[in-house]
């Protein structure tokens, strides 16, 4: 009989991810595969999309009785993602715990440290092959100084790290797991009777923004997979799952652009009746003006576009490779073909000050995305930026670290004002799209948009904002149309 593994996703919400839908753990998808390719059997346990707590994940594993138990974590979900290791510990000693993600990667004696004891090995960087040659190793009782790209704590407490594990070579050597979902746990709250699905295209980014993860990540590399391979997974997924709204969860799926072309003409020969949601750079949006057409007859209704801000100075600064004018004719291109666009504004520098997210909120209003998220700067403690503002970093709290509480303190503001500051962007910027919404001359983009407005407006950490500070929201006609 096949030793068993249960994969689980942390419970943590940080109300921001849950706002427009539930989204499959495809990354644990993929390493499903790999432990399977190794002979082992293997379950998922969402409870993040479930909104399951910590007494169902002791109650979950106790009813599976794994061999292994398995997680992945980011920074803001390590506090959960560990304690998933000291349950698994508790129901049954002899559980072998396992640890994967950008987190742990960079930060893995610390992790293991944290762990006092729980966790045994943490899988660093790209995690489906040194998964699968992991566990041929444990089951064998092998010697895992021999599996490159993995990092422990031996029984003496002693850290050790093997050597790195390189990118694969093809893409589709391993296959997502997607037989593991409750497909009906996945919906886009935005498209009534939606089932969610994710595909990833490519992994990784050649640019080098200073306070992101995914670069560092992936050491500025990019590959991406075959169109038809892509292609076929849709179809796949909407015929046997009944998936009607993808994301394409990679950050760069648009950089070589003849292959892009290619998936999109692909969907499009497939006659799909599906809706697809994108993230993308400004600058190849500009550049495949001609192409934009074809975006939307594929299916392409929601474009999020990094822009971080409207001074170039401070995108210089991040080190963004992008001006001002082209973030601004890319939501203007998206516009005119039909799309929605959503990009995000970054406050909290350590020079931050009302004035300047006053700026923040007019270039918001000037650029006019369709949406526009207000988020705060926040120095992953292995990212480029964290020796730049540490002297300024006043919460060591690992799960606040989610975009949406101030981790660092300006100079001129408190993280009380920094707070404040964000609630009246997403108040003011709003107001004002409650009252254009109705002028969108497009049915599905008009009746996309006011659902999505309802769902920003509701989302729960605005609302925990709003009570944490003794705030309510402030116009009852907004009120209004949010409970319509």
């Amino acid at each position: 009989m096949n030793k068993k593994v249960l994969l689980i996703t942390p419970p943590y919400h940080s109300g921001v991810v849950e706002v427009a839908g539930r989204w499959a753990p495809l990354s644990l998808l993929y390493v499903a595969g790999a432990i399977r390719k190794a002979g082992l059997d293997v379950t998922l346990f969402d409870a993040m999309s479930a909104f399951k707590n910590f007494g169902a994940v002791r109650r979950k594993i106790a009813e599976i009785a794994p061999d292994y138990v398995g997680v992945s974590s980011i920074t803001a979900t390590l506090p959960s993602s560990l304690k998933i290791c000291r349950i698994a510990k508790e129901v049954d000693g002899r559980i072998k715990t396992f640890m994967g993600g950008v987190h742990p990667t960079f930060m893995d004696q610390e992790t293991l440290e944290m762990s006092a004891g729980t966790l045994d090995v943490i899988v660093r960087g790209e995690g489906e092959k040194t998964t699968e040659e992991l566990f041929r190793a444990w089951e064998k009782d092998g010697d895992l100084s021999d599996v490159a790209g993995i990092s422990r704590l031996d029984e003496n407490g002693v850290f050790s790290r093997t050597v790195p594990r390189p990118f694969l070579s093809d893409l589709e050597e391993y296959s997502p797991a997607f037989d593991l979902l409750d497909h009906g746990l996945y919906k886009y709250f935005v498209v009534p009777d939606s089932r969610l699905g994710g595909v990833s295209t490519s992994r990784g980014c050649d640019h080098s923004c200073s306070f992101c993860s995914q670069q560092k990540f992936w050491e500025k590399m990019w590959r991406g997979r075959a169109p038809a391979a892509v292609v076929e997974e849709i179809k796949l997924l909407n015929a046997k799952y009944g998936v009607n709204v993808f994301l394409f969860t990679d950050e760069y799926p648009t950089k070589d652009q003849e292959r892009w072309s290619e998936i999109l003409d692909r969907i499009i020969r497939a006659k799909l009746d599906i809706l697809l949601l994108m993230e993308t750079r400004a600058g190849d949006i500009v550049r495949d003006e001609k192409l934009l057409p074809k975006y939307r007859k594929a299916g392409v209704i929601h474009i999020y576009v990094g822009l971080e801000s409207s001074e170039q100075e401070t995108l210089n600064f991040i080190e963004k490779d992008l001006t001002v004018e082209t973030s601004k004719a890319s939501l203007e291109l998206i516009r005119k073909h039909g799309m929605l666009s959503e990009t995000s504004f970054v406050i909290g520098f350590p020079e931050e000050t009302k004035s300047s997210v006053r700026s923040a909120l007019d270039a918001a209003i000037n650029y006019n995305p369709d949406m526009a998220h207000f988020l705060f700067i926040t120095p992953w403690p292995y990212a480029d930026l964290w020796d730049k503002f540490r002297d300024r970093v006043r919460v060591r709290d690992y799960s606040k670290y989610n975009l949406v509480e101030p981790i660092i303190e300006p100079f001129a503001m408190t993280r009380k004002e920094l707070d404040l500051a964000i609630i009246s962007c997403y108040k003011d910027f709003y107001m004002r799209k409650f009252r254009e919404y109705s002028d969108y001359k497009d049915e599905l983009r008009r009746s996309y948009m006011l659902t999505s407005l309802k769902l920003i407006m509701k989302s729960s950490f605005l609302v925990k904002k709003m009570a944490k500070l003794s705030l309510n929201m402030p116009h009852m006609a907004m009120k209004d149309i949010i409970s319509g």
